[in-house]
């Protein structure tokens, strides 16, 4: 009843001569990735590079610290653990709305595709503009977002097998699954209604004259989809068949569109980019069956897939690569491995520590961990914790939205 009150008023404002400017609201979800893991510790590192370097000056305001939105405001959706401890972030877009782990109300000191997604879209737009983000670390599409098209969720008989020699409770492990299935999804829809209700409470600027307008949604997730051999099962030539995968995102986009009541609103898939451009295997396959909804013709003009894979942070994997075989000898020195210099088991701790000491001064230059402790501030299944990274990519998501509304306005 809301909206169709401030639409009809936009229209009598229209015929006035006075422009509505409804508040633009765009919805961003996912898993861990969503969330953000790059500390703004590392924004400096943005700035060695000439190709980014006017990226980090969006980035930063004239006081040299992060950058608050002029016209932008933010909800955020997290929780710890099982998402029983959800808890929402709000105010104005800034760093800080990355991944916030136990405590979901307080800035975590890190960013993840909002925050240079929210300034593109406060820069180009002369609305208002909402970002509603419902992000938790390790959810799967087929089975905590599965979307209700896509019904529930059904184990393979192999799965069944593998449960009956571990000697396991089929019945409960059904029971269990199916109380986990699309409970995330459910989280996501319930929030983004309740903060629609009631936009002012998160959005001083909104204005219920003139109504809003769901402008977008982005969906970044994938890892735990791509790891997962029970559901996705090997094919030919070892590789896994991630079809199911592509219906089911097919599925989350309608039933997204159809419970929002947005049923053209623009799509931009984040396709998984871990590992780069030079990644094979699975992870080729896993990333086409993502992309592969953007090319339905239902979706022509209002699905983008974006790809992720270019703002890979090759010169730091490069380094990281070089950490895990530091790590890696570590591991043999405390195991005593053959054919490695511990084998006898004489070194005692001091000596270990001064052979990987040494070891790793070999391996890793001075300026490549200088240049890690710079760019770097997590793992390589959170694109290493690189604010560069998670800026390109944010920043891709809302030109792909942009040109979306662009072809829909002129529809």
């Amino acid at each position: 009843m809301k909206t169709t009150v401030a639409f009809l008023t936009s229209v009598l404002l229209a015929t006035i001569g006075v422009e509505a400017k409804p508040l633009k609201v765009f919805i961003l979800a996912g898993q861990s990735n969503m969330e953000g893991h790059a500390r703004i510790e590392t924004f400096d590192y943005i700035g060695e590079d000439p190709a980014t370097a006017p990226l980090l000056k969006m980035m930063r305001g004239a006081d040299g610290k992060p950058a608050v939105a002029g016209n932008a405001w933010i909800s955020y959706l997290t929780g710890h653990h099982e998402g029983n401890a959800n808890g929402e972030g709000t105010g104005k877009l800034t760093a800080g709305f990355g991944a916030r782990g136990s405590k979901p109300t307080q800035d975590g000191g890190k960013i993840g595709p909002e925050f240079t997604f929210g300034l593109a879209m406060d820069a180009a737009l002369e609305e208002p503009v909402l970002l509603i983000k419902t992000a938790w670390g390790g959810r799967s599409l087929n089975t905590q977002f599965r979307p209700p098209s896509a019904g529930p969720y059904e184990f393979s008989d192999a799965q069944i097998e593998q449960m009956r020699k571990r000697g396991m409770d089929i019945d409960a492990e059904k029971a269990a699954r199916a109380q986990d299935t699309g409970r995330f999804y459910r989280f996501m829809i319930d929030h983004v209604k309740r903060v629609l209700a009631d936009p002012k409470r998160v959005c001083p600027a909104y204005v219920p004259a003139d109504g809003y307008e769901i402008a977008g949604f982005v969906w970044f997730q994938g890892f735990n989809d791509l790891v997962d051999g029970n559901t996705y099962p090997e094919g030919a030539g070892g590789i896994r068949d991630y079809s199911k995968y592509s219906g089911w995102m097919a599925d989350f986009i309608r039933d997204v569109r159809k419970d929002l009541g947005a049923p053209k609103m623009p799509f931009v898939i984040g396709v998984l980019g871990v590992g780069g451009l030079n990644a094979n295997g699975n992870t080729i396959s896993f990333r086409e069956a993502m992309a592969a909804p953007a090319a339905l013709p239902e979706f022509k003009g209002n699905v983008a897939a974006v790809q992720t894979a270019p703002f890979w942070p090759e010169e730091l994997a490069a380094i990281d690569e070089k950490r895990a075989k530091v790590k890696q000898m570590g591991h043999l020195l405390k195991v005593k491995a053959k054919g490695h210099p511990n084998a006898d088991g004489t070194m005692d701790e001091a000596r270990q520590r001064e052979y990987l000491r040494k070891f790793e001064a070999e391996l890793i230059s001075p300026e490549e961990a200088a240049k890690w402790a710079r760019g770097a501030s997590n793992a390589g299944y959170h694109y290493l914790g690189c604010a560069k990274t998670f800026a390109l990519m944010g920043k891709a998501f809302a030109e792909a939205n942009l040109e979306m509304m662009k072809g829909r306005s002129g529809q």
